[in-house]
């Protein structure tokens, strides 16, 4: 009995100071595998050796299922790819369309009576530059201020994993789209400076709308290929420059709809798109976008 009581003792000294007894073994436990969940020890070890035929067999179906579901989700993703792919492209040949119509019928119009109206086609023209820069600086204002405040119920869906083909968020474009129809539509219906001006302001919006559309939905966020534009070295600053802004977004946002808390990072930069390179140098944050390319790049090399 005092041996072991004398063992008890010197095993539990030196496990917890070996100094005291230099010569003593060491006591190493010996670690066992962890067990999965809804598996007994004496089962996993069967399924580990390959042991067990029925045991082999259920690891196989499940193995399979797994696959199954992997295989399942990449076709769902390529569904969704290719059905935001094609409205992406019918949405832009009508616009398209309708524009170049609208315009060779406005133009031909204000040739009719032999004269060439320098002034309300130079004032179409400049307003159709400025809008399209303008909407730059609203998008970034609208996201800072509406989307991210009292639309974020309807803003929260391009924050989160995306279930189907569309969004909530989608319908920002819709609402962007109705002022560029009615300047463009009065423009249309309408001769003078003053409609030629809303018809430049609608094409503008018009234009800038498109290049959002293939920036931001098939550059950054992949929701349909986008080609030769993916190679544009400044539009991969712009899209580098977005995914600052998402990486950090767990720490910006709660994404429970009841709230939202912004932290001092950024203060939520940037906020525009086609300028957010620049948004994040004025506060500090071209170190972050630099890492941000070179990741990039050697996703893009791979």
């Amino acid at each position: 009995m005092a041996t072991g009581i004398s063992g008890v003792a010197t095993a539990a000294a030196y496990r917890f100071n070996p100094g005291l007894f230099p010569d003593a073994p060491k006591i190493v436990a010996k670690r066992t595998p962890r067990v999965p969940r809804r598996c007994s020890r004496q089962r996993w070890k069967r399924l580990s050796a390959g042991g067990g035929g029925d045991d082999v067999n259920e690891l196989e179906v499940v193995n399979k299922v797994s696959n199954a579901t992997v295989e399942e989700k990449l076709a769902r993703k390529k569904l969704e790819r290719e059905t935001y792919l094609v409205a992406a492209i019918v949405s832009s040949f009508g616009i398209t369309s309708m524009a170049a119509v609208a315009v060779c019928y406005r133009f031909s119009c204000q040739m009719g009576n032999g004269e060439f109206p320098v002034v309300e086609m130079l004032g179409t023209f400049a307003l159709s530059i400025g809008a399209a820069v303008g909407m730059e600086f609203w998008a970034r204002w609208a996201h800072r201020a509406l989307w991210h405040a009292s639309l974020w119920n309807m803003h929260q869906s391009h924050h989160r994993p995306r279930n189907g083909a569309f969004e909530l968020n989608d319908v920002f474009v819709i609402i962007n789209a109705v002022p560029a129809i009615a300047l463009i539509s009065f423009g249309l219906c309408n001769k003078g400076f003053i409609p030629g001006l809303c018809f430049g302001a609608g094409l503008g919006i018009t234009v800038f709308g498109m290049a959002y559309m293939f920036v931001h939905d098939g550059l950054v966020h992949r929701r349909f290929p986008v080609g030769p534009i993916a190679a544009v070295p400044y539009l991969r600053r712009v899209a580098a420059a977005h995914h600052v802004l998402l990486s950090s977004l767990v720490a910006f946002y709660d994404m429970s709809p009841a709230s939202i808390h912004h932290t001092d990072k950024f203060n939520g930069v940037p906020y525009g798109l086609f300028l957010g390179p620049k948004e994040l140098k004025e506060v500090g944050g071209e170190e972050e976008l630099q890492k941000e390319i070179e990741r990039r790049s050697k996703g893009y090399k791979s």
